[in-house]
């Protein structure tokens, strides 16, 4: 006998044990239209969907988005790859980008690139979890890397990457050659002799190219010797350290 608004959680019956088939009797309609039901997109009647959502809610029904990868051939799974997590302002951004994802039905995988620079490992582990897409999130990658997941199929997006008019895989930056310049004009327009460029690391393309535009700019209309320093940031409980070195002029 039914008895409705109870569910097989208050029988002390494992919600785990609930699949596909028992909503499907419990409703009187076909596995698929059960699926559909569950599948955004997909074709079935609202009384055929009203049927299904109060027998999966009554069951405690929860559906396996894995299991309808099979059927959809997409996981909604966004690989986000860094190799910057000691950075507080990528966690930061890493915040807003998750958030983002979730909001929008999709799950982010996250992989921890600190002192790797070879994607062969990545690419193969993440198109074992079949993602769907690959967001990597470095200026310190090469370009080489985001184009090894173009290559293996995977659609890849390198934010942070550098500027290029022509890039091999889509890049979302910004032009931190003339960030350089506009940084140097402003300083020497407040009429500064004497200039110093902090920036890092120093494998950084932001860096380099930001310090490319202050040099070049400087250059041109400041005669003045210019020195880079390169700062390194370091998170560690909670505190922030810096080291800062001289490494050229």
């Amino acid at each position: 006998m039914h008895r409705s608004g109870i569910t097989k959680a208050d029988w002390g019956i494992d919600l785990a044990s609930v699949t596909l088939r028992d909503v499907a009797e419990l409703a009187g309609v076909s596995r698929s239209a059960v699926s559909r039901t569950f599948t955004k997109g997909a074709s079935v009647s609202q009384k055929t969907r009203e049927k299904v959502e109060r027998a999966a809610q009554e069951q405690g029904y929860s559906h396996n988005a894995l299991a309808s990868s099979l059927t959809t051939g997409r996981t909604k799974l966004i690989g986000l790859i860094s190799d910057n997590f000691q950075n507080p302002i990528f966690l930061e951004i890493f915040d807003q980008f998750t958030r983002t994802l979730q909001e929008r039905g999709l799950r982010p995988l996250i992989v921890n690139l600190t002192d790797e620079k070879e994607p062969t490992n990545s690419v193969r582990m993440l198109r074992q979890y079949s993602v769907d897409a690959v967001v990597v999130a470095s200026s310190t990658l090469p370009p080489s890397f985001s184009r090894a997941f173009h290559d293996a199929g995977v659609p890849v997006v390198h934010t942070f990457g550098r500027f290029s008019a022509m890039p091999d895989v889509h890049v979302v930056g910004i032009d931190n050659v003339e960030c350089g310049r506009i940084a140097a004009r402003e300083l020497i327009a407040q009429e500064y002799e004497k200039l110093t460029y902090l920036g890092g690391p120093e494998e950084a393309t932001s860096a380099q190219d930001r310090f490319f535009g202050v040099r070049g700019r400087n250059r041109q209309t400041h005669p003045h010797r210019f020195h880079k320093l390169i700062r390194r940031r370091l998170f560690v409980r909670g505190r922030t350290g810096r080291d800062v070195a001289p490494v050229g002029t």
